[in-house]
């Protein structure tokens, strides 16, 4: 790999550096927080690299959820994937052995990165986004390990840090509304959250309200076309 393309893909990623190495730490102290190691911490961020869905797993595991709950949970909120992956299939399609990680690898911030690169003419496309994937990554297992150890070697308190996963999808939301004028898939988000967490009851509305808003978005989406989602 030649040296332009290492420095330009780290370039790139500093932006994503700063806020997975906040977010990754927030992670990694709750879960000390749940009493589970480093390591533990350390191999979910390597191996699972899931970004909202971590934090998420880390409530469904303290509760004791069943392992068929926590998949879907983790598919439905990755689901998102699956769409707008589909976009890097020709950017991915000669990337030989690299193919593998640079799909498992695939988050939102990695995807924007890859898909608004402009490369200087003759600089090696899948060297790039390798990079790219690689560099964010780690940033996250490293604010993983960071937390983790800060939250076991520090003598502080640290109670009211589970609510890092609220407001992480409290910005995610406030950010959704302010970027477009349709507010539609927000408002189906929060109608359909309240009314199964009415009808389910806190224990079980996580899994009916993820599919409840799947269906209607895509009904919505079917019935108005693409343009009222942009």
């Amino acid at each position: 790999m030649k040296h332009s393309v290492l420095r330009t893909a780290f370039i790139d990623t500093v932006p994503v550096m700063t806020g997975y190495l906040f977010l990754g730490a927030g992670f990694g102290i709750l879960m000390d927080q749940s009493g589970y190691g480093v390591g533990y911490a350390v191999l979910m961020s390597l191996f699972i690299y899931a970004g909202s869905a971590q934090y998420l797993l880390v409530s469904l595991l303290t509760s004791g959820a069943s392992l068929l709950s926590t998949a879907l949970a983790t598919l439905l909120i990755n689901a998102r994937h699956l769409f707008y992956g589909i976009s890097l299939v020709d950017t991915y399609q000669n990337s030989g052995r690299k193919k593998p990680y640079l799909i498992f690898a695939l988050t939102d911030e990695t995807y924007s990165l890859v898909t608004q690169a402009k490369l200087p003419e003759g600089m090696n496309k899948t060297a790039y986004c390798f990079l790219v994937s690689l560099f964010d990554h780690g940033y996250w297992v490293v604010g993983t390990a960071l937390g983790s150890l800060v939250g076991a070697l520090l003598p502080i308190s640290l109670s009211g840090i589970s609510f890092v996963l609220t407001a992480l999808f409290v910005t995610m939301f406030v950010e959704q509304w302010l970027s477009t004028k349709n507010h539609r898939p927000a408002i189906i988000g929060v109608m359909s959250t309240i009314l199964c967490l009415l009808l389910f009851g806190r224990e079980l509305f996580l899994i009916p309200s993820m599919t409840v808003i799947a269906v209607l978005l895509t009904v919505f989406r079917k019935a108005g076309g693409s343009a009222d989602y942009e």
